[in-house]
């Protein structure tokens, strides 16, 4: 079976950064990630570059920004006052922490502390990255009805109700 739109897909792969360094592997769980595909389940790049592969195939996959987390954006970072982050006691650049924006929830990473200012990003960490990915298709399969109506995948390798 090839990868279209509403199959459900499992993979192996390992994700590098320009300079080579692994920043996630499937491999490492021992457990390929499962996916609806046509879903937004991961990012378009990816998703786009695995359309009608199947089963067994093996690929590597560069995908840019605007295909990936998106470009950088300078008005994400924003210095807040220490006492915005009341009840935590010991503040430190890499914490992060989700906050209700007018888009909607967002995740923020402290990149730095400095007296009573503290400086945060609301860029996806991997925002502005060109991803590599070196990728197994390990299974291809019809998703069932109840994975199609919640746009997930269920069961092993997915998400069990």
């Amino acid at each position: 079976m090839q990868i279209a739109e509403n199959a459900v897909v499992a993979i192996h792969y390992t994700l590098t950064n320009d300079a080579g360094e692994t920043l996630d592997s499937s491999r490492e769980r021992n457990e390929p990630l499962a996916y609806l595909h046509g879903h937004g389940n991961i990012i378009p790049g990816l998703e786009n570059a695995l359309t009608g592969k199947q089963a067994g195939d093996a690929l590597k996959v560069t995908v840019q920004p605007a295909e990936g987390y998106g470009e950088r954006h300078d008005e994400m970072i924003q210095d807040v006052p220490r006492d915005a982050f009341q009840g935590v006691d010991d503040i430190q650049p890499g914490m992060q922490f989700q906050a209700n924006t007018e888009t909607g929830p967002r995740l923020f990473t402290i990149t730095e502390v400095n007296g009573d200012t503290v400086t945060v990003d609301g860029n996806h960490p991997l925002a502005g990255a060109t991803l590599h990915f070196d990728v197994e298709i390990a299974e291809v399969r019809e998703a069932s009805a109840e994975e199609l109506s919640h746009g997930h995948v269920h069961g092993p390798g997915g998400h069990d109700h």
